[in-house]
């Protein structure tokens, strides 16, 4: 038996694969996904059916900028900044953000402002 709130994020996680534009190598989608504690997102190639690169707290890069107790929230920003900064090193200025059927907010909308905050196009 799934949960209500895992069946219903499914429901929309269908839709929005009808919706969204398929990714690129100079335009990739943005997947996310949020557990409990750690938040991911991935630079995916749909032509291709590549994952260019991804990034996660649980990356050395965004472990290294973390100081002090930071909430999930400002560690999701964080991780945008960082993925930004990865995404315009590899000439990659503009993408699809794929929210994965997650609501846009909170921790979700954080990684958003932190990707925009870093110089990236969403």
């Amino acid at each position: 038996m799934i949960k209500p709130k895992i069946k219903s994020r499914f429901r929309v996680k269908k839709h929005l694969k009808k919706v969204l534009q398929r990714g690129t190598p100079e335009k990739p989608r943005l997947c996310v996904y949020r557990s409990l504690n750690n938040i991911y997102v991935q630079f995916i190639d749909d032509l291709n059916q590549r994952t260019l690169f991804s990034v996660s707290n649980l990356s050395k890069e965004v472990k290294e900028k973390i100081q002090g107790h930071l909430t999930k929230t400002e560690v999701s920003r964080l991780v945008g900044k960082v993925a930004a900064e990865i995404a315009l090193s590899k000439g990659i200025v503009t993408g699809i953000f794929d929210r994965n059927g997650f609501r846009y907010h909170g921790r979700v909308q954080a990684l958003a402002e932190g990707l925009r905050e870093g110089g990236f196009k969403i």
